[in-house]
C-alpha cells in the first residue's frame, strides 16, 4: 500500500469520523414581533400622537407651502374634548387642522410680542390719520 492509500483509505473496523446528522424535529420558530412605529407605540401605550411627515414649499413663493401630518385617534380624541370640534360633520382632518392653525397663530403672536417688547425693534414712527370725508380716514 502506497502513502496516499495509507493517508485516505477508511480501514474496515474503524468507525466514520464523522457522524451522521440526525434528523430533528423542527423547532416551533417563534413568529417575529413587529416592529411598531413611533405611532403605533403611542397607539399601543394610549397615548396622543401627531407629527409632521411632510413640508412642500411653493418654490417660486416660499411664504406659501403645506404640512402633512399623521396622527392617532387618541390625538383626535383629545382634541375634541379641548373643544376643537366645532361641527358634528367634522372630519379627522378638520380637528387637526384646526388645532394647527391655533398652533401657528400662537408662535407668530409670541414671536410678534417678543419683538414689539424689545424697544430697539419697536416701529417708531408716527401714524398719522387724516379724515378725508364721508366717514373715511386716511392712514399713513
Amino acid at each position: 500500500m502506497g502513502l496516499f492509500d495509507k493517508l485516505f483509505s477508511k480501514k474496515q473496523d474503524e468507525t466514520p469520523a464523522v457522524a451522521p446528522k440526525k434528523t430533528k424535529r423542527a423547532k416551533k420558530e417563534k413568529a417575529p414581533e413587529p416592529v411598531l412605529t413611533e405611532k403605533g407605540r403611542a397607539t399601543a401605550a394610549g397615548e396622543p400622537y401627531i407629527a409632521i411627515t411632510k413640508v412642500e414649499l411653493d418654490p417660486n413663493n416660499i411664504n406659501a407651502g403645506a404640512f402633512e401630518m399623521d396622527w392617532n385617534s387618541i390625538f383626535i380624541t383629545q382634541l375634541v374634548k379641548a373643544g376643537y370640534m366645532k361641527k358634528k360633520e367634522d372630519t379627522d382632518s378638520d380637528i387637526a387642522d384646526r388645532w394647527f392653525q391655533d398652533v401657528c397663530r400662537n408662535v407668530a403672536l409670541e414671536l410678534y410680542e417678543q419683538v414689539q417688547a424689545d424697544p430697539a425693534n419697536r416701529d417708531v414712527r408716527p401714524i398719522q390719520s387724516r379724515d378725508i370725508g364721508n366717514g373715511r380716514t386716511e392712514v399713513s
